[in-house]
């Protein structure tokens, strides 16, 4: 099979709505893992973050691909917005934390503003009911680089203050993911444009 008709069959695979992921008002999944804010990595609890306010956790296929890249870079463009309606934003992917790093720093994508976690066992995913595509010998990023590691199903939760999942969003295009994220946040807060 062709790298470019591997490539189109999993962004395909990718952009399938979110069927099993966890419903709203269900229990949001406590997790604490590695992550990295602008190349330096640091311990992320969920339990802690929901502490400061509601939490967006956004799950993503791999760093480095074109519509994480537009994902994290629209998500870090609208940074100041998440946080003045008092939300954090988390990204989750099976990347490991050495890519992340390099990823949370990059000024195209994360821009050093949007915190992204690790999930190399894929043990968060499962436990939000994220689908998990399995790895595909010889699919590269946009750095060249091989990817070695399943792919979550992008979808993006919103979890309240009291544990609760609040919103749902997937089976959109990475920008209209974030665009719909940050009205949800703002509904939330009462803030407005």
């Amino acid at each position: 099979m062709s790298r470019r008709l591997l490539t189109v069959l999993v962004c395909c695979m990718i952009a399938v709505p979110a069927l099993a992921a966890l419903s709203p008002g269900a229990q949001a999944p406590d997790f604490t893992t590695q992550a990295s804010l602008a190349g330096k990595a640091f311990t992320f609890t969920l339990k802690d973050a929901l502490k400061k306010g509601p939490v967006v956790v956004y799950f993503y296929p791999a760093a480095f691909t074109r519509g994480c890249n537009l994902q994290a870079h629209t998500f870090a463009e609208q940074m100041a917005d998440f946080t003045s309606a008092g939300a954090t934003v988390i990204g989750v992917s099976l990347d490991k934390i050495e890519t992340l790093n390099e990823f949370s720093a990059d000024p195209q994508y994360c821009a050093g503003k949007l915190a992204v976690a690790s999930d190399a066992d894929g043990r968060i995913a499962k436990n939000f009911d994220i689908k998990i595509a399995d790895a595909q010998a010889g699919l590269k990023n946009t750095r060249g680089a091989e990817i070695d590691h399943g792919f979550a199903e992008r979808t993006t939760f919103v979890v309240g203050v009291d544990d609760k999942i609040v919103a749902t969003i997937g089976g959109m295009s990475p920008k209209e993911n974030v665009e719909k994220t940050l009205d949800v946040v703002r509904q939330m807060s009462g803030t407005r444009q």
